[in-house]
């Protein structure tokens, strides 16, 4: 396969990604609007008398233990799933970022400490950390997201942190800093836009990422509240009725989960 084929089924890939994590969009905003309009009658975590029913035209997916609707939970979840991932992502974001382009630029002791503190983070395993950060601060959406930050902020240090001491050296930041250029000028106007261009791939990796992260931590039961609809708590649910039969309450949490994450490691092939 040569290099224009490559390139071609890599933008395919991207492409077919966009399309998944647009859907997933989708269904977040239509979910949210008929939820405002209460639009089904009743809250997406109210029960029933339909405890474990099959898949019928009454429950196109089927009841869990409790009677809950496993269709309306599943598409209730995407939208927890892609509001904790974006705001882990962000506060990630724009913890790392600064910190890499100061300890880059500026060296000696700032970075010495700094990159001993990203990479003793960096150093625990992604698993083990949330668990401990969730554990420590709590259930809750934000508190989740901030276990999550932590656990990415290092990746975003070193790759800016890597990326500004290269660029901190190439000729045209020396002419800027003879010409009289502050260091604030130097670091935004010259190095920042050199340095995040890398970031569109790992944003989107980290993503898949923290889509099965929060399933983890919801499975444990250290997520969100339970009575928000959750992918990774309603699996838990579900494991002790699979020996019975009970099929449908961890399939259809199992594959939203699953194509999310598909989508978004899509859009960072490259």
């Amino acid at each position: 396969m040569n290099a224009n084929s490559s390139n071609q089924v890599a933008k395919n890939i991207r492409r077919i990604g966009f399309f998944i994590v647009l859907f997933y969009l989708f269904i977040v905003l239509i979910m949210k609007v008929l939820e405002a309009n209460n639009f089904f009658g009743y809250s997406l975590s109210s029960f029933s008398s339909d405890i474990f029913a099959p898949p019928s035209l009454k429950h196109l997916c089927g009841t869990d233990r409790l009677g809950r609707d496993v269709c309306l939970r599943t598409l209730q979840g995407s939208s927890i799933a892609l509001e904790v991932v974006f705001l882990a992502i962000f506060f990630a974001l724009i913890f790392g970022l600064p910190l890499g382009l100061l300890s880059g630029y500026f060296g000696g002791v700032i970075d010495k400490y700094l990159s001993l503190v990203m990479d003793t983070i960096f150093s625990i395993p992604v698993i083990l950390l949330s668990v401990v950060v969730a554990f420590v601060l709590g259930k809750g959406i934000i508190n989740a997201s901030i276990a999550l930050c932590i656990v990415y902020s290092p990746q975003y240090f070193r790759l800016i942190r890597n990326q500004t001491i290269l660029i901190k050296s190439e000729t045209y930041i020396e002419a800027a800093r003879v010409s009289g250029a502050d260091f604030k000028t130097i670091i935004f106007k010259y190095i920042f836009p050199n340095v995040i261009t890398p970031l569109p791939i790992l944003l989107t990796l980290n993503a898949a990422d923290a889509v099965l992260v929060l399933g983890s931590l919801g499975f444990l039961g250290l997520g969100v509240p339970a009575d928000v609809p959750e992918w990774g708590s309603d699996l838990n649910l579900a494991l002790a009725a699979l020996p019975t039969g009970i099929w449908w309450t961890a399939l259809y949490p199992g594959l939203a989960m699953f194509f999310l994450v598909l989508g978004l490691s899509f859009i960072g092939e490259k």
